[in-house]
């Protein structure tokens, strides 16, 4: 701090050229920025495309269409285990229907499985 920075009053001459180089060269860096904004695709709008949150959205349902089918053949094979005594095969054959439901209804979901028109 010896009071001779540029803030004391000397060298306001080459201060003034200065600022006005560095606003030379901020508006030439607008005027590039703009130019580049122009020719560049939108990123924006392209990454939140409805389209884009579909796919997800598909995805949660067929996996809780699959995951419904096992609990649901899972309960029910309980129940009927638990009503007629028949331990543990009732839970196994009713798991593995829930499992195929679940299957059937995944592949229903995506379109693998297409109805024949006609």
């Amino acid at each position: 701090m010896t009071g001779n920075d540029a803030r004391d009053g000397r060298g306001t001459g080459s201060r003034a050229t200065a600022d006005s180089d560095l606003s030379a060269r901020l508006k030439r860096l607008e005027l590039q920025l703009d130019r580049k904004r122009d020719s560049a695709p939108d990123r924006v709008a392209d990454d939140r495309s409805p389209s884009g949150n579909a796919g997800l959205g598909n995805a949660f349902r067929m996996s809780a269409e699959f995951v419904a089918g096992v609990i649901a053949g899972g309960g029910l094979g309980w129940l009927f285990d638990r009503w007629l005594g028949t331990s543990p095969w009732g839970l196994i054959v009713f798991l593995m229907l829930g499992f195929a439901a679940g299957v059937y209804n995944v592949m229903r979901a995506s379109g693998f499985m297409t109805r024949s028109s006609g």
